[in-house]
């Protein structure tokens, strides 16, 4: 997964390639270009990892899990064929769009992903990758998507050099060196491609974050790899730095962009960066910019300032305005990155499952700035980044004395440190049902009966309540005692009776649901559409 690499910056960049010119003349074409309504409600899958995961877990490890999934994350599509891939996207957008809401669409399989480290896999080759994404973009078809193409796609490519002549760590020897790098922007070039085409998709590109690239390099690479023709860009998928950081670093990335394609093109040397924040608002008196705290124009500590780049900028740009618009990810940097303590690990690994870190921002539209499309989360909070020995032999981590889970399985610990320490805090859940259940019948005609005790756990009295949920299976509610109910597909809605339409804070309601199919409880029931616990 995206993690924070050596930076780039802290030395004078070169002449930008051929390449980078060539794409400048570009603009963005698909219809999806616009900037999502303030209103936007993003799609919380009622099946999601998250919830499956709760399923094995029990006390507050399983009301972490269950409050986690109640709030809208992205879905990863990481592997598969393209008719498994085009076959999953198509289920997740369709229940998105019977639902009213917009999915947010992680593509993760690029050859040589993650160069071969925590999250290694992804498609054999181009021609592989090609039709992958092929079948994910058919999947979409013309219903409402937002994808994340292809985190550490930009921010990691085998065997590239960079703009001031060094050459990128990761150089697998399976790759070709002469070839590797031409074949990851001819991977994203046709990904941006297929997606943009889609009427109803904004596709944003991997932007690295404010702790990784410096502006001008990530921006080189993001107009290499076709970000004119996509939405933008999206910045701190599965780290933890400030959004404040993430907002100026991203509006820097931005005007770069127009400088180097529309005022002086390939003049991305002249793009002011947060390795050095001289310029004419400071007198030219610059420091690298600290990831340690809020970044502001205002900030009275100059490590903070933002004034001195932002100034370079207007007076680089003129008349010109930026428009690749980006979005960040506020799953996990509430508290922002972890400051670690010096010396003490041979490698700190801060991006790698660091303690005490808190949820950011909830999913919205509503950012307040007009580069900002949205704040998302990207990352699944609660899911591992990998096991993090921090340099030593293992098996444990030494930050934490015990042994993480592998990237991507729940990861107790970290779960409920991102709760309790949410930045602005997260309230729990306001509902609980109790499910008692039990198989009838035989192999031929199974059946179920269940229990239902329902508990309004909130402040306000529902008259009349509504209880929800959708089976995993093929069950079928045959009859409730207790209210009546409503079945489509695999979706269920039980209204109180009229007899006693009301359930007051504090109070419960007991059901009694019978049907065919396994006694399976769903992963989540929500009272008058709010998520409960179970």
């Amino acid at each position: 997964m995206p993690r924070t690499r050596a930076p780039l910056g802290r030395t004078a960049l070169a002449a930008t390639a051929t390449l980078a010119v060539s794409l400048s003349v570009l603009t963005p074409a698909h219809a999806a270009d616009t900037a999502p309504p303030a209103a936007t409600a993003f799609y919380v899958d009622p099946h999601s990892t998250t919830l499956e995961a709760a399923q094995s877990l029990k006390g507050q490890a399983r009301a972490d899990a269950q409050l986690l999934g109640s709030i809208p994350s992205a879905t990863w599509f990481t592997g598969g064929t393209p008719q498994e891939v085009r076959a999953d996207v198509d289920k997740l957008t369709s229940a998105a769009s019977k639902a009213g809401q917009l999915p947010v669409l992680v593509a993760y399989n690029l050859p040589f992903r993650d160069c071969a480290q925590y999250s290694a896999g992804g498609a054999a080759d181009t021609a592989a990758y090609a039709a992958w994404i092929d079948g994910f973009a058919a999947g979409i078809g013309n219903r409402q998507a937002t994808v994340i193409l292809e985190p550490d796609g930009l921010g990691i490519i085998p065997h590239y050099t960079n703009l001031d002549g060094s050459t990128d760590w990761c150089q697998p020897a399976e790759a070709d060196p002469a070839t590797a790098p031409a074949n990851r922007f001819a991977q994203l070039n046709h990904a941006v491609d297929a997606l943009a085409a889609l009427p109803n998709v904004k596709v944003y590109l991997d932007g690295t974050s404010s702790a990784w690239l410096n502006v001008g390099e990530i921006s080189d690479r993001l107009v290499k790899a076709g970000v004119q023709k996509a939405t933008g860009f999206f910045l701190n998928a599965s780290n933890y730095q400030f959004t404040e950081n993430g907002t100026a670093y991203g509006t820097w990335v931005s005007q770069c962009i127009a400088y180097a394609t529309k005022v002086v093109p390939g003049d991305y040397a002249s793009c002011g960066n947060q390795y050095w924040n001289g310029g004419p608002a400071t007198d030219w008196q610059g420091t690298g910019m600290s990831n340690y705290g809020r970044w502001s124009p205002d900030a009275t500590d100059p490590a903070l300032n933002t004034s001195g780049v932002d100034s370079r900028y207007a007076s680089i740009l003129g008349g010109v305005q930026p428009t690749a618009r980006f979005v960040i990810d506020t799953s996990r940097n509430g508290l922002g990155p972890w400051q670690y303590p010096a010396s003490v690990y041979p490698a700190h690994e801060d991006w790698c499952n660091p303690p005490d870190r808190g949820l950011g921002a909830r999913p919205t539209t509503a950012t307040g700035s007009p580069l900002v499309d949205a704040y998302l989360w990207i990352k699944v909070p609660g899911e591992s980044d990998g096991q993090c020995f921090r340099g030593t032999a293992g098996p444990l981590d030494p930050a934490r004395g015990i042994a993480d889970p592998a990237a991507g399985q729940w990861f107790t610990q970290q779960a409920r440190e991102l709760v309790a320490l949410a930045v602005p805090a997260l309230s729990p859940l306001t509902c609980h049902v109790k499910v008692v259940g039990t198989n009838v019948g035989g192999p031929k005609n199974r059946g179920f009966i269940a229990a239902l005790t329902v508990e309004n756990r909130g402040t306000q009295r529902l008259s009349p309540w509504h209880l929800s949920w959708e089976f995993e299976g093929n069950q079928r509610v045959r009859t409730v005692v207790g209210g009546t109910f409503v079945q489509t597909g695999n979706a269920v809605t039980v209204t109180a009776p009229r007899a006693h339409p009301s359930l007051a804070p504090g109070k419960k309601t007991a059901l009694v649901v019978s049907g065919t199919g396994d006694a399976q409880a769903p992963l989540q029931f929500r009272l008058d559409g709010q998520a409960c616990t179970s």
